[in-house]
Order: C-alpha cells, then sequence, then structure tokens
C-alpha cells in the first residue's frame, strides 16, 4: 500500500480519501480484510489513533464494516466509496482550474493547453 500523505492536511481526511480510492479502483475488493489499524499506521507513517480515526469515520458511512476480533473489511456495496473519490475528483479539478484562472487562462484556454499536453 502507497501512502502519499501531506502534512498540510488533515491526515484523517487524507487517509479516508485513500482508502476509498482503493476500493473504488479495485485494490480493496468489497468484503475483503483490511489491513489491521496498527498496520496501516506503520505503512502510512502516523499514530495509530490516527488511523483508528479514520476507520470510525470510515465505518460510520458505511464503507467499511467491523468484525470483532477479526478486523475491519470492505462493505459490500462500494458505491459510497466510489462516490467518496469522485467527489475528489471534483475537488482537484475546480482547484486546478482555479489556479489557472489566478494565472489569467479562462476555462477554455485551460481545456486547450491540457488537450494538448502528452501524458
Amino acid at each position: 500500500m502507497d501512502w502519499k500523505l501531506n502534512k498540510n492536511k488533515p491526515l484523517v481526511q487524507q487517509i479516508c480519501e485513500q482508502i476509498c480510492l482503493k476500493i473504488a479502483t479495485g485494490e480493496f475488493a468489497p468484503e475483503s480484510k483490511l489491513p489491521s489499524i496498527r498496520e496501516t499506521a506503520i505503512l502510512s507513517g502516523v499514530n495509530p489513533n490516527t488511523v483508528q480515526r479514520a476507520f470510525e469515520m470510515l465505518e460510520q458511512e458505511g464503507i467499511i464494516y467491523s468484525v470483532r476480533g477479526s478486523g475491519s473489511f470492505v462493505s459490500p456495496d462500494i458505491a459510497k466509496a466510489k462516490g467518496t473519490v469522485e467527489l475528489i475528483l471534483r475537488q482537484k479539478a475546480l482547484e486546478f482550474f482555479a489556479e489557472m484562472q489566478a494565472l489569467g487562462l479562462d476555462t477554455e484556454q485551460t481545456k486547450k493547453y491540457v488537450e494538448e499536453l502528452e501524458l
């Protein structure tokens, strides 16, 4: 599991977002067991209490569920995880276009530059 965390943004939110992304892309399949809180904390380089809060938030949203003594699992319905990823993508797109506007480009000019890129 590759973690890309920004220390200038709330870590709990980022952990939730990354787990949702991993669910939406199939890295974590429906009903699959997630790494433990301790393992996730080690892999991500954050405090286990932070990971615990993220898991609790994901459970409250119905994205994951826990089984006492067995761990945490991906919900069989991954629609909420996909919806979360969709919101993240929309927010990042809005931020990108706002940055381009601050540089003096309108939406059409920005789209043109993006289309011309060879990624």
